[in-house]
């Protein structure tokens, strides 16, 4: 039985983990502690009003995630792999959301990265509100363009197989040959779409969070 189109119910989510953490010592920056518990409990907390189905994109051993605060939920590696099994980057993840997305019967699926632990309360309405039919719509703020944030039509899923195939790898170029739109997060303190990329990143993020 497919689920309800997520035109009108809450979109399955991908938190994008696939990445080596090169710059934080090659950890899994959603483990780090933030808050009261890890930067990825205090991102499911953003998600979970918003969100439908949650799943993790990451690479390796999943039983690392145990206790993370994402319980009962799968940890998806990336989808497709280059030759000789090298990371494809974000867009892999992408691909990955797009394939467990089709899975559950639903027409487009929210990415999120693993180390973004502040995203606005409407993240969802937002991205929503600027999306035309058939497009992605990512997210925008006074820093910048953030593509790894962003909702996807799950029909583009063949299309990003042969991106991949044919070695593209720019995850914002992709979306804008897919005539992406940008939804706009202004306004806010701090900036809902920080991502923790240095220890530097994460003494600041736990300052805001009360650490």
């Amino acid at each position: 039985m497919q689920l309800p189109s997520t035109a009108h119910t809450a979109p399955p989510c991908l938190i994008l983990a696939g990445g080596e953490g090169r710059r934080m010592g090659g950890v899994d920056k959603g483990l780090l502690p933030l808050g009261q518990g890890t930067v990825l409990s205090l991102l499911i907390a953003r998600l979970g009003p918003q969100a439908g189905a949650l799943a993790l994109n990451a690479n390796g051993a999943p039983d690392r995630f145990v206790g993370s605060g994402l319980p009962d939920v799968p940890v998806l590696p990336d989808a497709q792999r280059g030759e000789d099994g090298a990371l494809l980057g974000p867009l892999a993840g992408v691909l990955t959301a797009m394939t467990w997305a089709e899975g559950q019967g639903a027409d487009a699926v929210l990415t999120v990265a693993a180390d973004t632990p502040f995203l606005p309360a409407d993240l969802v309405a937002g991205l929503r509100a600027s999306a035309r039919p058939g497009a992605p719509c990512l997210a925008q703020s006074a820093s910048g363009r953030h593509p790894t944030c962003g909702l996807w039509p799950v029909m583009l899923r063949p299309a990003l197989e042969t991106a991949l195939q044919s070695g593209t790898r720019r995850l914002g170029h992709w979306a804008q040959e897919q005539n992406a739109t940008w939804a706009q997060f202004e306004g806010m303190a701090p900036d809902p779409f920080f991502n923790i990329n240095t220890p530097e990143d994460l003494r600041q993020a736990q300052v805001w969070a009360g650490s």
